[in-house]
């Protein structure tokens, strides 16, 4: 077509790329040429069917569009064969092989339907527990039934734990009164009950068992993660994740909220889909080791507020601006069947508190795991994601804080972002005297310029540049000299490197430039702005609870969640992502978030302890903090417009002070 005729928008998530194209261009066609990443083995023939998508619903402010199924073109006849030959699309799916755009969407690519899954790795660390469950098997043999004695069975079972466990004044979920005496029966007499928190029998099966079964999860806005552990033992036995559905709602928390705002039914529809989600995962983990849900006695959840309440049902609109008040900041436990979660029939569900209304019952699960309070040394704790949740203190005091970031850490907003899977760019060093590049991908161990490296991703591709290549290119290219420290990508290097190009009015570095492909992978200008502006928000916080809590020095930083897994602390620091610190006291905490929520379950005590401390933190608001703005504007210059950083320079070697500024017409002027 050329160029006089109907273009719509398209917009994908949740990559978040972007274009036009005519009218009648097949939804596959448009993924492709954006490079979005839609998985596809039938070269768009109809016949596999793993390019579904849903198209999304509603009015986007944020995109300016109006998304709506009869902007797609009617279901045809291929699909409908799919579904007769195979399975019926699910109620909105499509093939986007055979979908053709009539006007502007936003199209929703499923997990099950990108080639690159995110992959979710284990913790860095591991931290015993000490092994005391809330919820317990007990194996007892019942009297049999006896006309000259008066008494239900269920009495009969009641007296056998009594004496048997000294288990007092039980009381039993009416639920399994049905199951009672067949139970019995087929035991012979002999049943084994789960007993919760010594208090409710919760379930019961005949005859001798010794095995039952927890979940502990984290609902991040992202990603949705799950460990089924055997609570007798403690180990975790499958783990799996997903990404969370929501995301067609909204990239972030907020945009969710503000889904909710323009559309109230919404919000009964995200915790749909974010319980559909928890269900289909403990399918997953209980089918892994050949189990049932049934066999599923109890749930630990942490996750950020908003997260929280729409799980629970409640709107979170009013964490949506000032005062963010929440609905409860206390821990919620009742049987996991009133949230709709497929467990056993009895299987309880126990949702750690939360502490403020943007620092969530993740956080709570990063301080269980983390234990600053039992610290002398003043410990910074900051879990990375689009809502930077940050603690500090030590046994004297804790004070928190939230800081938005926003996705640029995860991937998103920038040229060549993608969240970390196969094919991503995560490692990044630069030459600084011939500013060429070096890198590794996930899924190969070599390096880019390493023998064999050509042959090991022939097959993966180098796909873009997640969250930890980010936060390592742009500080090597602080440290190479290739960007100033107020963030500009210096264009007079173009004379001495082709890897510096113009781009419009600004300058890009090209990180990787296939031989036999147009698509190169650039860091543009722009990707630096998102990356300053993350970076800053993250450290004003921490300067406020440094303020706040009158100290100058960090001594400890664990650096929590997926991101802060995988990141090069060294670098982090060159950024002035986080404060000047001893290099070998700063660590990942893994998934610190993940692993409370593992404390909670397989230790009840710990329940007690967390509930106490997150009542005695100190909660910041960072909004109306007069100093923040401040804060910020210093933290946007690398790694500090003010700091010194003489630990980080004492180990690294500061690059050359030089500002480069735009003069109006797209040249740069030097001064050092």
């Amino acid at each position: 077509m050329d160029s006089t005729d109907n273009r719509v928008k398209v917009v994908f998530t949740p990559s978040g790329r972007r274009g036009s194209f005519p009218v009648n261009t097949p939804l596959l066609h448009a993924a492709r040429v954006l490079g979005v990443d839609i998985d596809s083995v039938c070269g768009g023939r109809g016949l596999c069917g793993r390019c579904q998508i849903i198209c999304a619903e509603g009015s986007f402010p944020k995109h300016q569009i109006d998304s709506d199924s009869s902007h797609l073109s009617p279901v045809c006849a291929t699909e409908i064969k799919y579904g007769e030959r195979k399975t019926p699309l699910a109620n909105g799916r499509r093939l986007s092989c055979h979908t053709l755009l009539l006007d502007d969407v936003v199209i929703d690519v499923p997990p099950e339907s990108q080639v690159h899954r995110q992959i979710v790795r284990k913790d860095a660390e591991y931290r015993d527990i000490s092994l005391d469950p809330a919820t317990r098997l007990y194996y007892v043999q019942v009297d049999q039934a006896d006309m000259h004695v008066p008494k239900g069975d269920l009495q009969r079972l009641i007296e056998a734990l009594e004496q048997a466990w000294e288990l007092p004044n039980l009381v039993c979920d009416n639920v399994l009164l049905k199951t009672l005496q067949p139970s019995l029966a087929k035991g012979k007499r002999g049943i084994t009950v789960a007993v919760y928190k010594n208090r409710h029998i919760i379930a019961l099966w005949p005859g001798f068992r010794d095995k039952a079964y927890g979940v502990a999860v984290d609902v991040g806005s992202t990603t949705i993660a799950a460990h089924l552990c055997d609570l007798s033992s403690g180990e975790v036995m499958a783990s799996a994740s997903l990404m969370n559905p929501q995301i067609r709602f909204g990239e972030d928390l907020m945009s969710r909220v503000s889904y909710v705002m323009m559309h109230p039914e919404g919000a009964d529809e995200m915790t749909l889909v974010i319980r559909e989600a928890l269900n289909s995962l403990f399918v997953e983990v209980a089918v892994e080791i050949g189990v049932t849900v049934e066999d599923i006695l109890e749930i630990s959840l942490v996750a950020n507020p908003i997260m929280h309440h729409i799980l629970l049902g409640i709107s979170p609109v009013e964490l949506g601006g000032a005062p963010f008040a929440l609905t409860t900041d206390a821990a919620v436990e009742l049987p996991a069947v009133e949230l709709g979660l497929q467990i056993n029939g009895g299987g309880r569900i126990y949702i750690l508190p939360c502490i403020a209304g943007h620092v969530g019952a993740d956080t709570a699960g990063m301080i269980l795991s983390e234990a600053p309070q039992e610290q002398d040394q003043m410990t910074l704790l900051v879990d990375v994601g689009t809502n930077a949740e940050i603690v500090l203190g030590n046994r004297q005091r804790l004070l928190a804080c939230s800081s938005p970031t926003g996705p640029a850490f995860e991937g998103a907003q920038i040229t060549c972002g993608q969240r970390a899977a196969t094919g991503a760019i995560e490692r990044v060093r630069i030459n600084p005297e011939t500013l060429e590049p070096r890198f590794q991908v996930i899924g190969s161990e070599l390096w880019s310029d390493e023998d064999g490296f050509a042959e090991a991703i022939e097959t993966l591709g180098v796909t873009g540049i997640c969250g930890s290549g980010i936060i390592e290119v742009v500080a090597e290219m602080y440290l190479a000299g290739i960007v100033t420290v107020d963030g500009i990508v210096d264009g007079d290097l173009a004379s001495r490197t082709p890897r510096i190009v113009q781009n419009h009015r600004t300058w890009s570095y090209v990180l990787y430039s296939p031989e036999n492909d147009e698509s190169q992978i650039l860091v543009t200008q722009n990707d630096i702005r998102q990356i300053q502006l993350a970076k800053a928000a993250l450290y004003a916080g921490v300067k406020l609870l440094m303020d706040h809590i009158g100290t100058d020095k960090i001594e400890r930083i664990r650096l929590a969640g997926a991101f802060g897994s995988h990141i090069n602390v060294q670098h982090a620091m060159v950024l002035g992502l986080i404060p000047d610190c001893v290099l070998g006291e700063v660590s990942s905490a893994g998934n610190a978030a993940g692993t409370g929520a593992r404390i909670a379950l397989l230790n009840s005590q710990s329940r007690d302890v967390i509930e106490t401390l997150v009542k005695n933190i100190e909660k910041i608001e960072t909004a109306l903090e007069p100093k923040f703005q401040d804060y910020f504007v210093d933290a946007m210059a690398f790694p500090n417009k003010t700091d010194p950083f003489p630990n980080l320079f004492s180990m690294v070697a500061r690059p050359e002070a030089k500002i480069v500024t735009d003069n109006g017409d797209g040249r740069k002027r030097r001064r050092r």
